[in-house]
């Protein structure tokens, strides 16, 4: 019996004095979460309605929601009573570990701060770099996701697409589409030139300024080549490259300029 009441004794007194702190700690941890929620809801509200860069809305709401998260979680710790000094000590040096184990990651954290500080490309432009090319999707801490023309998604670390060579088509608004077209030796290469130029200008995707080239390349085997080189903003790269050749060869057909071909002859034995 004075076995049984020591222990409801012991019982006791480990919920009165650990009680409290639990309630309070679980407490802290409900108040804390639902205010980091709101302080974000109204972070993304304040950065929306002063325009403010998406990529760097988003970098900096997962920076911020971490960071008070885990100050967070240092507070409720403290409420427990535990010494936050010795746990801080403990997370610095597992850190330390962590951090000689991923330097990877680490260079692409700080590939993804250079991204998000000097902006060489932002969401919804189209890049190629690393010996991919597509259209930015999301920048996150650790890598940037791209979509691919074949609607592929392609996952790069920020590290080496900070420390590589990116080609932005986007960035300057406007990009310029190579085309060659080859006519015949028999045609009038003025004329010639004055069909392409008016095919160019009649596309209402082709931009004014700069305005379209064409002009003579190279004298080859068979035909006249000719460069041609509209402009277009980058979302009408495909559409002016693959309608520029088809109103050309019906353009050329309409003026009776032969666009050459190989021709085989066959002798018979």
């Amino acid at each position: 019996m004075d076995k049984a009441n020591d222990l409801f004794e012991r019982a006791l007194e480990f919920i009165t004095f650990y009680g409290p702190k639990v309630l309070g700690a679980i407490l802290i941890f409900l108040i804390g979460s639902w205010v980091i929620r709101k302080l974000m809801l109204g972070l993304d509200k304040l950065m929306t309605k002063t325009k403010y860069d998406i990529t760097l809305q988003r970098f900096f709401h997962n920076i911020l929601a971490w960071a008070l998260k885990i100050i967070l979680i240092l507070l409720v710790i403290s409420t427990l009573g535990v010494d936050i000094t010795a746990f801080a000590a403990i997370i610095a040096a597992a850190g330390l570990a962590v951090g000689l184990a991923l330097q990877g990651s680490l260079s692409n954290f700080a590939g993804g701060v250079l991204i998000m500080i000097f902006k060489p490309y932002k969401i919804g432009d189209l890049v190629e770099a690393q010996g991919v090319i597509g259209v930015v999707s999301e920048i996150d801490i650790f890598n940037s996701r791209l979509v691919s023309p074949d609607n592929k998604k392609i996952i790069v670390p920020n590290g080496a697409m900070a420390n590589g060579n990116i080609v932005n088509y986007t960035s300057e608004g406007k990009i310029r589409v190579d085309l060659e077209v080859g006519v015949s030796y028999d045609s009038d290469i003025k004329k010639a030139k004055e069909v392409l130029l008016k095919t160019l200008t009649s596309n209402p995707k082709v931009l004014e300024s700069p305005a379209p080239f064409v002009g003579v390349s190279n004298l080859a085997d068979s035909s006249v080549q000719f460069v041609v080189r509209p402009y277009c903003k980058p979302e009408h790269y495909w559409d002016v490259y693959f309608e520029s050749y088809e109103k050309v060869k019906l353009a050329l057909n309409e003026a009776n300029i032969e666009i050459p071909f190989p021709h085989t002859v066959f002798v018979n034995k």
